[in-house]
């Protein structure tokens, strides 16, 4: 009698020589993460894989940040957007040594300033290397050890290398990069698109409506990225449309299930409470509107998902709205 192999035994067998991959670098070193989410936990799994110190802090946790900093080599930003200034205040008055690097894993943008995270980090540490990680990185999927890539990305390419070491193993590969502000606004704008993915889902518009609405998202995004300074390549990659694939039709983004409920009937109040996280693409479209206004740049996608997010349209005259648009070339 064969014997045959399930599925399950060979996505195992995968899973089980990607993790005995040898770590890119043996050189240790000690890291803080901060955030205690889905995404820090999983990051530091990532870096705990590679026999790094991790040291891990959230409010919930008994432990002063003061003490978590000490003598660390890397600080890991996972929180949400709402708490990088507060946190890069408390930081500020603790101080860091320059040798310090700042990753930034938070996407989202400034509702005050407009500004992403690194730029908040920054203006922060000024002396300090600030590399951004962004990419398609579901966290349940990373926690479920399935292999996955991503980009960092920093002026400072011996920060960026450092970074890329620290996290690289045979289930995450890691790829460099000197755009981070593209790198980070790829990362945070698909949110946005993620919203009106969900919509497309939730209302049964089919493949061909999906697609159209994701290759004109990704025009979209180009258009105010490198507006705002990233370069137009980096959003045709891991962090851009990379991104943009894996959160526009998982379930797993809470972006996506904002969309998906919005078409369903439930009101935004309600489908944010049934979260079990925060939906960064409902704050980022707010602000990628005052953006929008100010700068004069068109973003029909993005307008109308703020319309929707803000009860001013129904997810049907949303997609009316789209489909009744003046006519042009597409390039």
């Amino acid at each position: 009698m064969t014997n045959k192999i399930s599925q399950t035994d060979k996505r195992r067998e995968v899973i089980l020589t990607l993790e005995s991959a040898y770590p890119i670098s043996n050189k240790k070193a000690n890291l803080a993460v901060i955030g205690g989410g889905a995404w820090g936990s999983a990051l530091a799994k990532l870096a705990g894989h590679n026999q790094h110190e991790i040291y891990l802090w959230s409010r919930s946790l008994n432990v002063s940040l003061e003490q978590v900093l000490k003598d660390v080599d890397i600080i890991v930003s996972a929180i949400s957007m709402k708490g990088v200034n507060e946190t890069a205040e408390k930081i500020k008055k603790i101080g860091l040594a320059e040798k310090v690097i700042l990753v930034t894993a938070t996407k989202g943008l400034d509702t005050e300033t407009t500004r992403t995270p690194s730029q908040i980090w920054e203006a922060n540490f000024p002396h300090n290397p600030v590399v951004v990680l962004s990419g398609p990185n579901l966290s349940k999927e990373i926690d479920d050890k399935l292999p996955a890539a991503t980009v960092v990305a920093s002026k400072n390419k011996a920060a960026a290398t450092a970074v890329q070491n620290i996290f690289a193993s045979g289930l995450f590969r890691v790829y460099s990069s000197s755009d981070p502000i593209g790198t980070e606004l790829g990362g945070t704008l698909k949110n946005v698109i993620a919203i009106a993915s969900g919509v497309c889902d939730g209302l049964e518009l089919g493949t061909n409506a999906k697609s159209a609405l994701l290759t004109r998202a990704l025009t979209e995004i180009i258009r105010i990225g490198t507006h705002l300074g990233g370069k137009t390549e980096t959003f045709f990659g891991l962090s851009g449309l990379g991104d943009m694939l894996a959160t526009c039709s998982s379930s797993l983004s809470r972006n996506y299930r904002v969309g998906y409920g919005l078409a369903q009937g439930k009101s935004l109040e309600e489908i944010l409470q049934e979260l079990p996280g925060t939906a960064e693409g409902v704050n980022t479209t707010n602000v990628l509107m005052n953006i929008s206004n100010r700068e004069e740049i068109p973003l029909p996608i993005s307008t109308q998902v703020f319309l929707l997010l803000n009860g001013k349209i129904t997810p049907e005259e949303a997609v009316e709205a789209l489909m009744e648009r003046d006519l042009k070339q597409e390039f």
